[in-house]
């Protein structure tokens, strides 16, 4: 009955994973930048460090269900408030990794940039984030696992997504395809976040050198 329930919607269920997809990806770049500034800003003073650290460990126990609904009638209905809340999420564990990560740097490494005249910029830029990216990476996968399944909880303030497929069948849960519908978003999920996270694999191959994943 999935089967015959997918086949007569691929074309709907094809879309809305394209939109799912998408609004992870593009929610997860937006965290990094976010994360990253505010972790830069931050490392280098112990306080900041335990309250950003602190931030992220409440943030990740909030139930995204609730927050969804206080930012409704804030964000009103649709793509803002799934937006906002695929990002807070997102943004979390990147967070806490890029402040372990930068703090991590062998301050020794940061002296010879500076003895070389490197910039406090050149030096975060070419010293700092490459060594710390092994281990913001890992937080970006992380996140972008979790939030592949609260952007189905999103879709609550009808945002884009399968999380239509989810609360569709939910809310006629004993009538017809009501069950096909569920499974065809839960498993619509899996799917995208097995897929992200080849993607991100392929990312960190790419973008993290031989000699740092070899000392890693």
């Amino acid at each position: 009955m999935v089967f015959e329930y997918v086949a007569a919607r691929w074309d709907q269920i094809w879309f809305a994973s394209w939109q799912h997809f998408s609004l992870v990806v593009q929610c997860v770049v937006l965290a990094v930048v976010l994360a990253v500034v505010i972790a830069v800003l931050v490392h280098r003073t112990p306080w900041l460090s335990a309250v950003a650290n602190g931030v992220s460990a409440v943030g990740l126990t909030l139930p995204s269900f609730a927050l969804v609904g206080l930012l409704i009638p804030f964000l009103g209905f649709g793509v803002p408030p799934a937006v906002a809340i695929v990002t807070f999420f997102a943004t979390l564990p990147i967070l806490r990794n890029a402040v372990v990560g930068l703090n991590e740097v062998d301050a020794s490494l940061l002296e010879s940039a500076r003895g070389a005249g490197m910039g406090s910029m050149r030096t975060l830029l070419t010293v700092q984030l490459p060594l710390a990216w092994p281990i913001i990476l890992t937080g970006v996968r992380v996140s972008a696992q979790m939030v592949m399944g609260i952007a189905a909880v999103a879709a609550y303030s009808l945002g884009p997504g399968l999380g239509g497929f989810i609360f569709s069948g939910l809310s006629r849960t004993g009538g017809a395809n009501a069950l096909a519908s569920v499974v065809t978003g839960v498993v619509g999920v899996i799917v995208l976040a097995a897929v992200l996270d080849l993607l991100l694999v392929g990312l960190g191959r790419l973008t993290i050198s031989r000699g740092i994943r070899v000392q890693n």
